[in-house]
């Protein structure tokens, strides 16, 4: 399942992290950090579920 995760966290890095941790802070700052630039976004997503 990580694996599928991190698959979507470079493709669409919000849908990786809501598959992780739900409608959180995580979730929200994601999508911050995609609209700003797609790079850091993907970095903040893959982060966030290789924590777990």
């Amino acid at each position: 399942m990580d694996l599928l995760k991190i698959i979507f966290a470079v493709l669409l890095p919000p849908l990786g992290v809501f598959l992780e941790v739900g409608l959180k802070g995580a979730f929200w700052l994601n999508i911050l950090l995609t609209i700003l630039g797609f790079l850091p976004g993907i970095i903040h997503a893959v982060w966030v579920i290789a924590k777990r």
